[in-house]
């Protein structure tokens, strides 16, 4: 069954700087990025949660991960977090596209990829550089992370994405009472000792695919 979480505007203005436990976030509920189905994955299952909020100009997430066997190599904007200790969000935000996605990806250590697609990995765009930079994004971890950690090791990751670079690359219906979007969290590390593919909404494939819009949540901005 598809999950479903409400999105609340913030009636604050927030500083992006990882802390899960600051006023903006304490009364936001978080949504669990727990359902693994894939045989070939490690038995590192990181608890993984995220949160979300909203105002006119930007959309506010931010991440926590229980983790273990925490890698993160990639220093360069686009490069290949997925490799990394990885949390990934993909959301549908015009309801009258709803296989048109973006997906923020982002390793521990607050490296970011960004694209949009019309379809599953169709039509794929990078975002201008110019774009990424004015995503605010923190992380609790510092890196490059170029030898494993293998002990546990709780890490945040907060970002906020301006809602006016998005519509450089498609409609969008803004956020507001009311509003639906679709959308899934992720969480992997495809080149850790570890390896591990976790979804928030379940993904019935048969190998990892995250590219998946028609398995996308509902996400339903709030007052």
């Amino acid at each position: 069954m598809k999950k479903s979480y409400g999105v609340k505007r913030c009636s604050e203005a927030n500083t992006i700087d990882a802390n899960w436990e600051k006023p903006f976030w304490r009364e936001i509920e978080p949504a669990e990025i727990g359902l693994s189905r894939w045989p070939v994955q490690s038995e590192h299952l990181p608890k993984s949660e995220v949160k979300l909020q909203y105002d006119d100009h930007e959309l506010y997430v931010i991440f926590r991960v229980q983790d273990q066997y925490v890698r993160a190599v990639t220093t360069q904007i686009h490069g290949e977090v997925w490799k990394d200790s990885c949390v990934e969000f993909f959301f549908a935000p015009n309801p009258n596209q709803p296989n048109a996605y973006f997906n923020v990806e982002i390793n521990c250590c607050g490296v970011l990829l960004m694209r949009h697609h019309t379809g599953p990995r169709q039509n794929s765009r990078f975002l201008e550089i110019a774009d990424c930079r004015q995503i605010r994004i923190a992380s609790s971890a510092s890196g490059p992370i170029r030898h494993e950690i293998s002990k546990p090791l709780t890490w945040t990751l907060e970002y906020a994405v301006p809602l006016n670079i998005l519509a450089h690359y498609t409609e969008i219906e803004k956020p507001a009472p009311g509003v639906i979007w679709h959308g899934n969290f992720y969480k992997c590390a495809d080149d850790s000792s570890h390896p591990h593919w976790i979804t928030w909404s379940p993904v019935p494939s048969k190998t990892p695919n995250f590219h998946r819009p028609d398995c996308f949540g509902v996400l339903e901005f709030a007052e």
